[in-house]
């Protein structure tokens, strides 16, 4: 550290021409976001990808090599990638808009007083105030220390809170479980050590997306059969078409563009832009953008009772005093004012009491969440205790008795006692003497019954977690309509082992007295029974549950280190929103799914329809023209409409398996009957001469197919779903009777014999794919309605 940051007086902090003078010699917290995107990051992201380039190189073979006609597909590709970075480029801003809500700001010293600043203004040197709840945002040096205590495990894996003494170095990352003091800046930007860890990606690391693992096994299988069935493919068209390189190319194309499901990827990444927009309307930060998809597989929501299921802020409801010889009304006074920043308990009690002038403190020990106790030593008056009754008197304790009596309306109820000796956070409160007991009110919200009531309509099970009296836990957890109220248990009896512990949480859904690791081992219990877990919290109490948990859901107005942790954030404090949440990440995961089914069933009739041209050496029965309509009618454009309409089925593990189900039968069916029709056309016309009637009989069955694959995928049917069915039907029997675009696309039927058996191998088609969507037990549930969109894609 260097002499001018030793010789820093703590008083008055950093001047702003010392300021100035750091940033420009550039020691500033400059630490880029790693979840940020810019316009140009996220425009090389979807125009750089290894389809793009394929389909690119492919596009300017057949400008080179076919009628023009024949590289439309180009085009949608190009407005593909336009409308996903317009998409992705309009929820990252935003997100960076209401980032700069719930971001954490910086206490700092300046000037001789405090001032608030965003991270990224830290400068070397600084002088930081720090509170209970607040995250480390740089590395840092201790200057003062008031019961100071910090939790390392993001850093070290360890959760025991670690004290703080003057000189002890402090590494950015870790947070504040107890106490406050004064850090000097030691390391800032990317020197600090959190900023080397994400560097390294050895702590941090996304939520994991089965949606986007599944589809990337896909494309990685697709890769591998690609390359050689083209080459394949080539040489077969190459004889076929006695050694024309153009047609050769002319006829290769179509079939490889179609294996590639490129729709899929850009709709998945649109349906999750989309769904950060909808929720940001909602006051909902999204931060990692996979946890839309998350929402969707919850089936456990842990909340904390504090917060969450009742109103922010607290009251001093009553005051019994036990013990008339003491003077209670000074003592809570005191203590209200002992704290430079205390929690909202303290707070009331401080907002009730005035602090009486001659009770000067000499030592405290800040409230934790594990101690659930807080106290402070007087000059001339002695040491109080104030916390949980249970944690501060004996089992079978008269007084605990009435405690939890109070407690039974849902009320907090706190134990003032006098110490007979001074507290420490290690040994212990000492030898008490109650004196009274502090009764504090809390409101249920409003919107909490309705809220409840929602998930559990929806099989999704609440657990309430709270560091709380359990009989405090359970009448307002009663109040809410939560099942399993009326049986609240104490976690100071959980065991240890995860299996039993599973047991318990099976068992019961409320839960008083948990400390922050009880919480964090009640996650894993619960996803060590195959679980989705959700877990909401404001206090730093829950960073650690927040952390593990599958989703981690924080209010915008909890501690800093929380809203660092949580994947979501709250902006409002609004519980009512997430069932909003949950409907939006449902929505986005079902209609994906269903789309997977249209874009693989495509792939996999592509595929098919190439092994049969290889095999048998004909012509390709198809022109590029041919396909980019059919794919656009029965793919492209529903599929948008699909992928953003209402659904509230919930996500099952398996999306991989479910969807290869249907769409590898579907495909195969597909390109069967578009074949038989092709071949059966061929064999009843002279070889050449036919080859045009062939495609366009075969063009007929493909689309009549391929129509009803997405019938099938549309249902439950809606007369909105239902519309957009009939619209791509008139729009292909317009490309077939409409002249200018019959020529244009070199289609035509007529009720002739090769036009019936082409409808009717169609038909025949149809009723296969119906029979693979029942077996497949594809019965997409979701509700009536959907929402806008316009684009066009392919």
């Amino acid at each position: 550290m260097s002499s001018e940051v030793v010789a820093l007086d703590p008083a008055v902090g950093l001047t702003s021409a010392q300021v100035a003078e750091r940033v420009a010699a550039g020691q500033v917290n400059a630490v880029k976001d790693r979840n940020s995107r810019s316009l140009g990051d996220i425009f090389r992201a979807n125009t750089f990808t290894y389809f793009n380039a394929l389909i690119g190189a492919l596009w300017v073979l057949m400008l080179v090599s076919a009628p023009f006609i024949d590289s439309l597909f180009g085009f949608v590709i190009v407005i593909n990638t336009a409308i996903g970075v317009v998409q992705e480029y309009r929820a990252a801003r935003t997100l960076a808009k209401l980032s700069l809500v719930g971001q954490q700001q910086a206490l700092v010293r300046r000037d001789g007083a405090d001032v608030e600043i965003r991270p990224n203004e830290i400068v070397l040197g600084e002088v930081i105030v720090i509170r209970t709840g607040d995250q480390m945002l740089v590395d840092s040096e201790v200057l003062d220390s008031v019961g100071l205590e910090l939790d390392e495990s993001l850093l070290t894996g360890e959760a025991d809170p670690v004290p703080k003494e003057v000189g002890a170095e402090v590494l950015s990352g870790s947070f504040v479980v107890s106490g406050s003091g004064l850090l000097v800046a030691t390391r800032v930007g990317r020197d600090s050590y959190a900023a080397r860890l994400a560097d390294e990606a050895s702590k941090f690391s996304l939520t994991r997306s089965e949606l986007r693992d599944s589809i990337q096994r896909f494309i990685k299988y697709v890769s591998y059969a690609l390359v050689p069935v083209a080459i394949f493919l080539f040489v077969s068209q190459y004889k076929a078409n006695d050694g024309n390189i153009r047609a050769a190319i002319a006829g290769t194309v179509p079939g490889v563009i179609t294996m590639v499901p490129e729709g899929l990827v850009l709709l998945t990444s649109i349906a999750m832009a989309v769904s950060v927009v909808r929720l940001a309307q909602k006051r909902a930060l999204v931060q990692d953008m996979p946890a839309v998809e998350v929402l969707a597989r919850v089936d456990v929501v842990c909340v904390d009772k504090t917060g969450t299921l009742t109103e922010p802020g607290m009251s001093v409801h009553q005051v019994v005093v036990l013990d008339d010889a003491l003077p209670v009304n000074d003592a809570l006074g005191a203590l209200g004012a002992s704290e430079r920043d205390p929690n909202q308990t303290l707070a009331a009690v401080a907002n009730q009491y005035h602090a009486p002038r001659d009770w000067r403190v000499v030592a405290t020990v800040p409230f934790s969440s594990s101690r659930k106790w807080s106290s402070a030593s007087f000059a001339a008056h002695g040491s109080w205790v104030l916390g949980a009754p249970e944690m501060l008197l004996p089992d079978g304790d008269a007084v605990r008795s009435r405690a939890d009596g109070l407690a039974a309306g849902g009320a907090r109820v706190l134990l003032l006692a006098r110490s007979a000796g001074e507290p420490d956070p290690a040994a212990g409160p000492g030898d008490l003497r109650p004196a009274a007991l502090v009764v504090i009110d809390q409101t249920l919200r409003v919107d909490a019954r309705d809220t409840v009531a929602y998930f559990l309509e929806q099989d999704v099970r609440i657990k309430v977690i709270s560091g709380d009296n359990a009989v405090t836990v359970g009448a307002i957890a009663a109040q809410a309509g939560i099942p399993g109220a009326d049986t609240p248990y104490d976690a100071r009896e959980l065991p240890e082992d995860r299996d039993a512990l599973a047991d318990v949480l099976e068992e019961h859904s409320v839960f008083g007295r948990v400390t922050p690791a009880q919480k964090r081992a009640m996650v894993g219990a619960l996803q060590s029974r195959g679980h989705v877990v959700a877990m909401t919290g404001d206090g730093v109490n829950d960073v650690l549950a927040l952390k593990d948990a599958d989703l981690g859901i924080a209010m915008g107005s909890g501690a800093g280190a929380t809203r660092a942790v949580a994947q979501i954030v709250l902006l409002d404090d609004t519980f009512s929103v997430m069932p909003s949440v949950v409907a939006e990440g449902r929505r986005v995961l079902g209609n994906i799914e269903r789309v997977s089914d249209l874009f693989l069933t495509k792939s996999f009739y592509a595929m098919a329809l190439s092994v049969a041209t290889v095999v048998l050496v004909l012509p390709f029965p198809f022109l590029n023209r041919h396909l980019t309509i059919v794919t656009a009618l029965t793919i492209g454009i529903p599929a948008f409409f699909l992928a953003l309409m209402p659904n509230t089925q919930r996500f099952m593990p398996g999306f991989f398996r479910r969807v290869l189900k249907f769409a590898v039968p579907a495909g195969l069916i597909t390109a069967v009957a578009s074949y038989a029709t092709y071949g059966y056309v061929l064999a009843i016309t002279d070889a050449a001469d036919g080859v045009p009637d062939a495609r366009s009989a075969a063009v007929v069955t493909l689309f009549v197919v391929a129509w009803w694959v997405l019938v099938q995928v549309a249902r439950p049917w809606t007369p909105l779903r239902l519309g957009i069915c009939a619209a791509m039907l008139v729009g292909f029997l317009g490309v077939l009777y409409v002249p200018w675009l019959s020529t244009l696309f070199d289609l035509s039927w007529r009720p002739d014999k090769v036009g019936l058996v082409a409808l009717g191998v169609g038909v025949l088609g149809a009723v296969a794919i119906s029979v693979v969507h029942a077996l497949a037990g594809h019965g997409s549930p979701g509700p009536r309605g959907g929402g806008p969109v316009a684009v066009v894609a392919g």
